[in-house]
């Protein structure tokens, strides 16, 4: 015999808000419900729990079966529990964001979850209390962006100071000073010169840097 007999069962989930950066805008991984309740309903990507797994493995596959990478960024933004958050069961859910380099991500798959991209400014409703996941993951990585490195997993490896101002300024929804901006990023932050030219915007060109991640984890200092 188990114990807690007498206590109520709740299924658990995870629901993964998955943010991409492109055409100049923070975007959002949604997808049209494949099952009852709310089927056709559009939600963010997500699962249940299997019971050999623990909440953050069962988001990283869900993340992983979604969008075909490995390499992604992922962090838990809390659980959402209210009694009837869900018609169909009781069910709990851990909500966490993921942020990918759009650019890797394999079209592939996008067709075969009928998967679509959606400007994080504009989601449209959602299933449940997803809309609610999606602002809270927002305010998290607004909150965060100035202290870690977390814009260098949604930018390609390589990138101009122009590029990287355009993103922090999508994000946090304002224009920056770009000479205070260039200043304060390049100074101890791990932002390295690759010695490139990016000739895409202009015949002059303009430099491309990476970010030092090794250097990063060493000290653990970023600050903008």
């Amino acid at each position: 015999m188990g114990y807690y007999q007498e206590h109520p069962k709740f299924y658990i989930s995870t629901d993964c808000i998955i943010f991409g950066y492109f055409d100049g805008k923070l975007q959002v991984l949604i997808r049209p419900r494949d099952m009852q309740p709310g089927k056709g309903e559009l939600s963010l990507m997500g699962g249940f729990v299997d019971d050999d797994e623990s909440v953050d493995n069962a988001a990283k596959r869900t993340v992983r079966e979604l969008t075909g990478l490995e390499d992604f960024y992922i962090e838990q933004v809390g659980a959402f529990g209210n009694v009837d958050r869900d018609p169909g069961e009781r069910v709990v859910s851990i909500c966490y964001f993921a942020l990918i380099k759009a650019g890797n991500y394999k079209d592939e798959l996008k067709s075969r979850f009928n998967a679509q991209w959606v400007d994080a400014k504009k989601v449209p409703a959602l299933y449940g209390d997803h809309n609610l996941m999606v602002e809270k993951a927002e305010k998290i990585l607004q909150e965060k962006l100035a202290w870690s490195p977390l814009a260098f997993y949604l930018i390609p490896e390589k990138f101009t100071l122009t590029q990287l101002q355009m993103l922090f300024e999508t994000i946090y929804g304002e224009t920056l000073d770009k000479r205070n901006f260039r200043k304060k990023l390049t100074e101890e932050n791990h932002i390295v010169t690759t010695g490139e030219i990016d000739k895409t915007t202009s015949k002059r060109g303009a430099n491309l840097f990476r970010f030092d991640f090794d250097g990063y984890l060493n000290d653990g200092i970023f600050k903008l």
